[in-house]
């Protein structure tokens, strides 16, 4: 059902019934570390190359998804991943493995949200009973995709983002979890014109303004309302940014971001 310009506003509310996440060696060290349930000693995985190590995360993340939701690759709709590599190769490779029927997705940064926001519209809408989602990145493969091979030892600016070592997976299915999803707002791209390749807050943050500030108005909610909200990949100078610009859209999310 459409909320109002950008949103959805779910009748049945999707539950996330079952979630595994693994993190790198670097991710392990980070304030993060007691939100992955695996995290890396060596960021090879045991593999020959860092897409192989990439694939392998991913797939570990699904299986162990479905082991603990107590569900087989038979009772699993359809799964939507994604990741940052030419033809989705690490998501591609893991589909191939499981054999279940398989979406790939692109949205760079916002893959695993892009992934969440369909297969909740997949599960709501009554098309599958349990849809898996997942993505998966992986430092090394990113940079030898995006920027330049690691052994050229390139000078990293201050703004420049580090792609994480990781890969996520989740379940949505109509009842047995506690966590639901009731709303979808779907974003635009919004372009200040950022040409500085190392300043991905910068370049993303206008748009992650733009979303949540449609998500409120559909909803008709304030910051306030939530005890947190979350947002990705902006680095300290995107997550100033955000602040800023969200202020200036009368929303004040500095005790809740």
């Amino acid at each position: 059902m459409r909320a109002r310009k950008q949103t959805l506003k779910f009748r049945n509310r999707p539950y996330i019934i079952s979630a595994y996440a693994i993190g790198g060696k670097k991710e392990g060290e980070g304030p993060l570390h007691d939100w992955f349930d695996e995290c890396l000693s060596d960021d090879t995985y045991g593999e020959n190359t860092w897409e192989k190590s990439e694939s392998r995360m991913l797939k570990t993340a699904m299986t162990e998804c479905m082991r603990r939701g107590g569900k087989t690759t038979e009772e699993i709709g359809a799964v939507l991943s994604g990741d940052l590599l030419n033809q989705l190769m690490s998501s591609s490779f893991m589909a191939r493995d499981l054999q279940i029927p398989f979406l790939g997705m692109y949205g760079a940064c916002s893959t695993m949200t892009e992934s969440l926001m369909l297969g909740a519209v997949l599960t709501d809408g009554g098309y599958s009973d349990n849809v898996m989602i997942g993505a998966s990145s992986h430092y090394c493969t990113a940079e030898r995709q995006f920027r330049l091979p690691l052994e050229y030892g390139g000078q990293r600016t201050p703004t420049a983002q580090w792609t994480a070592t990781a890969a996520g997976a989740l379940i949505f299915g109509k009842s047995g979890g506690e966590v639901c999803a009731e709303h979808v707002t779907f974003g635009r791209i919004t372009d200040f014109g950022i040409k500085d390749a190392a300043n991905m807050g910068a370049a993303m943050a206008p748009a992650a303004a733009s979303t949540l500030t449609a998500f409120f108005s559909d909803t008709q909610t304030k910051p306030e309302d939530y005890d947190a909200i979350f947002t990705g990949d902006l680095g300290k100078v995107g997550s100033a940014l955000l602040l800023q610009l969200l202020e200036k859209n009368g929303l004040d999310l500095s005790k809740r971001h």
